[in-house]
């Protein structure tokens, strides 16, 4: 398969993605394991079998690649081929390697707090409350439009990147009252909440992980901080204090309430009051 009908195929491919209303970042991740696939095959796509996908997976197995990678990678060759070429090599034949269910990171409230209180940048500072005090994936928070905040209520919409799934939000009364002054003393008039330095665009997502990692620098956190511990910390911290798990999976914009089960594994204030037997035998 020559390069010209690689790329025509990829093309095929992107289209059908975009109908589908995958996210760019998705698709362009597709789009690179689609390719590599390919490529190590170096066969007409009709000609490739099981046999191939299974052979993949022991290179990548080979090359120590993460089980979610695999999975991923997995997924962008069933798309391309299940999907768009209507060619279905990928079947339960196939074995998905098991994915570490990682416990999520999560901040204290008094680091949550101390990472605020180092940011002078209004703007810098507004974009990190939005993520903790509502729960925003980052991608969510810098794709925001103005549009779609009801100060009034307390409340806004977020359509999700995943499948464009439209959830409500909470919005903090302290936010809120910041978020009136920050619209009201902008210069600029962008639809974006938190627009780019153009501002037909909106901010970036590896520039909103810059400000949390020059927040974190500066709190003097050792640790690594990144924007999706902040929504983590969200779900602990509403955990803590004892809402149902069942409205934070709304507001997470969580299908599976298992997704939303894994915060509760985090919650460091629940353990805390628990007390050690030893305690008790010590007293008695």
């Amino acid at each position: 398969m020559n390069q010209e009908e690689v790329d025509k195929l990829l093309k095929k491919l992107e289209v059908d993605l975009k109908i589908k209303g995958f996210t760019k970042a998705t698709i362009k991740t597709y789009l690179t394991h689609s390719q590599d696939f390919l490529k190590f095959t170096n066969k007409e796509p009709l000609q490739t079998t099981i046999d191939d996908v299974k052979l993949y997976q022991v290179a990548l197995s080979d090359k120590n690649a993460k089980p979610a990678t695999v999975i991923l990678k997995l997924s962008a060759i069933k798309f391309l081929f299940n999907k768009v070429l209507k060619h279905k090599i990928i079947n339960d034949d196939i074995e998905y390697p098991k994915s570490q269910k990682k416990i999520p990171d999560a901040l204290t409230k008094e680091e949550v707090q101390k990472l605020l209180s180092t940011i002078k940048n209004f703007k810098h500072k507004l974009l990190l409350e939005f993520m903790y005090g509502s729960g925003l994936r980052v991608s969510e928070c810098v794709n925001f439009k103005v549009r779609d905040l009801n100060l009034d209520n307390f409340t806004a919409k977020v359509i999700s990147g995943k499948g464009n799934k439209q959830r409500m939000i909470i919005l903090s009364k302290d936010f809120v009252s910041s978020i009136r002054n920050y619209l009201n003393l902008r210069e600029e008039k962008s639809e974006w909440l938190f627009s780019s330095k153009n501002l037909d665009k909106p901010m970036t997502a590896r520039m909103a992980q810059k400000v949390i990692e020059k927040a974190a620098k500066e709190a003097g956190f050792q640790k690594r901080v990144y924007c999706h511990i902040l929504r983590s910390s969200f779900a602990t911290h509403l955990l803590e204090g004892n809402v149902d798990i069942r409205y934070i999976q709304e507001l997470l914009g969580h299908s599976s309430i298992s997704t939303t089960q894994r915060y509760t594994k985090v919650s460091m204030e629940q353990l805390r009051k628990i007390k050690s037997p030893l305690d008790n035998i010590n007293q008695s």
